[in-house]
């Protein structure tokens, strides 16, 4: 009987640990009575089921009984990361494992996911750098002398980019070392309950098992499925450390990426062209959408509208080379040509989940999409596998919600904190040269949530005092919320399009999160001469159609 008992025994010590329960050990066999000693094994007999059964229920029958880790975290991305850190605060053993898949053009990158090396840090440096370029325009307007013409160096952009990025790279490594977890550049694969197969780039493997997993495995570019896509065209994981100018472009898709990556592609001189298979920003508030579209043809970025590239040939090689792209209709059997340097994807990402083990070990994803649905604590299907991040269903693709996410997860595991991810009312900002900034609910969302007669939409264009000098782009900035009537006119959503958005929107979401109303806003005095301040003063509904048009500041 007691022999029986004492196989678990460590299962039952481990359980009772990851559960913070408390608990006292008696060695029957040093108990002085002989009889008492054969009760109480009696008694632990009888409990034995259960306690199995509670094993099983938290893992498998054969589960190890010592983990190598506490947690490993799959993905080294900006969420996988913060929950490395976060629970290397309570002394727990953590390992990360990160291995970035190299793209069809051999493109691959150090620690710290796609924010980091290919995505918002790079796109922003970026879109800086567009907007330097105008910036030298406005100057001459504002007494400066510079040089009629003036140039970019793609090269010199790129090269001060990346040695950023490097340095981005090295100080989550010596992070990670300082906090004494454990990093290996390898892929990570399910191969049992528990139990994780780790290849390097080497080909070498190790199994590690743990005691829990966290899944952050990010998302990659999606390519089209046509001829020549993956032989000549890039995506944005290969843009921003691209070693040649890619001259004239062709964007392919409506996304943020692709509107972005245009926009700052054209505010740098380069020849841009977007072609859309419907509509822009997908997701995105369609006033808001179709105001950015407006301003980036405005300024020189082409748009080919309702089609969609079924083929792509190279014409003639180089850097960059020459490529022609067949382009088909949406709406009708028509195709027609074009000629390009480089051809940019950003048709949408698709979650990194199918090649890591999930069925092995049965966590559930969402067979079309990869996403993985998970519970408001972020716990899979599976109780021991956790997951944050753009691979989760119905979450946003934000890598500060990832971080949030991490962190809080850690601290439930860990610190026996009860505090969720609260993913409300979350700003964001699109970085398109007129960059749009939005918290809350688009206003086709609040018609569908709340019913069009119960909302009462508030907007005004605006013009920045700093771009009255140089006399451009007036009433082109625009700001807008959207109140929902029968709750004392709280604000729902908050969008606005103009210079710092994102600085704006920043700040606007923290009275968002506090319940905002149309009234706290309207009694709150506005900074002058900003253009924030413009949301003080807001007075006209779309539903009046009165005028909104601005004559000065």
């Amino acid at each position: 009987m007691r022999s029986s008992f004492i196989n678990i025994e460590p299962q039952v010590k481990k359980l009772f640990e990851s559960m913070s329960v408390p608990y006292f050990l008696l060695e029957l066999d040093q108990a002085a009575d002989g009889r008492q000693e054969k009760n109480v094994q009696s008694g632990l007999a009888y409990q034995e089921g259960r306690l199995q059964n509670l094993l099983n229920m938290n893992g498998s029958e054969d589960l190890p009984e010592v983990y190598d880790y506490d947690l490993i975290i799959i993905g080294g991305g900006s969420g996988g990361l913060a929950a490395a850190k976060e629970a290397a605060r309570y002394n727990k053993k953590i390992m990360v494992l990160d291995f970035v898949t190299p793209t069809p053009r051999g493109t691959r990158w150090g620690l710290g996911g796609t924010c980091v090396n290919v995505g918002c840090i790079p796109k922003k440096l970026m879109h800086q750098a567009a907007l330097l370029g105008q910036a030298l325009q406005d100057s001459r307007n504002y007494g400066w002398s510079t040089e009629e013409t003036v140039k970019h160096d793609w090269d010199k952009m790129t090269e001060a980019v990346q040695n950023h990025i490097s340095s981005l790279n090295w100080g989550y490594r010596v992070a990670l070392r300082e906090k004494k977890v454990t990093y290996e550049n390898a892929y990570g694969q399910f191969v049992g309950p528990h139990r994780i197969k780790a290849t390097n780039n080497k080909g070498k493997e190790k199994i590690y098992s743990a005691e829990r997993f966290l899944i952050a495995t990010g998302e990659r570019p999606r390519y089209l499925g046509i001829p020549g896509d993956r032989e000549y065209c890039i995506s944005s994981d290969d843009l921003f450390s691209l070693p040649y100018c890619p001259g004239k472009t062709l964007v392919v898709g409506a996304s943020y990426v692709a509107l972005e990556c245009a926009g700052f592609l054209a505010g740098i001189g380069l020849d841009v062209t977007v072609m859309v298979r419907s509509i822009l920003l997908r997701g995105f508030d369609q006033d808001m959408a179709n105001k950015i579209g407006e301003h980036m043809e405005e300024h020189g970025v082409k748009f080919i509208r309702q089609f969609v590239p079924i083929k792509v040939e190279q014409i003639e090689a180089g850097t960059p080379g020459r490529l022609r792209v067949v382009a088909q209709s949406t709406s009708s059997s028509e195709t027609i040509e074009g000629e390009y340097n480089t051809v940019l994807l950003a048709i949408g990402r698709d979650a990194c989940t199918r090649k890591i083990g999930l069925e092995t070990v049965g966590v559930k994803i969402n067979e079309k999409t990869g996403k993985i649905p998970v519970t408001d604590e972020e716990q899979t299907n599976v109780p021991y596998i956790y997951a944050i991040g753009d691979v989760l269903e119905g979450k946003l693709e934000l890598t500060p919600v990832a971080i949030q996410a991490g962190r809080l997860l850690a601290q439930r595991l860990y610190a026996g904190s009860n505090v969720k991810c609260d993913y409300e009312n979350v700003p964001t900002t699109v970085f398109t040269p007129l960059e749009y900034g939005a918290c809350g609910l688009s206003e086709e969302r609040a018609v569908e949530k709340f019913g069009e007669e119960n909302i009462e939409v508030y907007h005004s264009y605006f013009w920045p005092l700093e771009w009255t000098i140089p006399s451009r782009d007036n009433n082109k900035c625009y700001a807008k919320v959207i109140c929902n009537i029968k709750d004392n006119e709280r604000v729902v959503g908050f969008h606005v399009l103009g210079p710092n958005a994102g600085e704006v929107t920043q700040g606007f979401a923290a009275a968002l999160k506090c319940g905002l109303t149309k009234m706290q806003l309207d009694s709150t005095i506005g900074i002058h001469p900003i253009c924030a301040e413009v949301f003080t003063t807001l007075s006209v509904t779309k539903r009046s159609g009165a005028s909104i048009l601005q004559a000065g500041c």
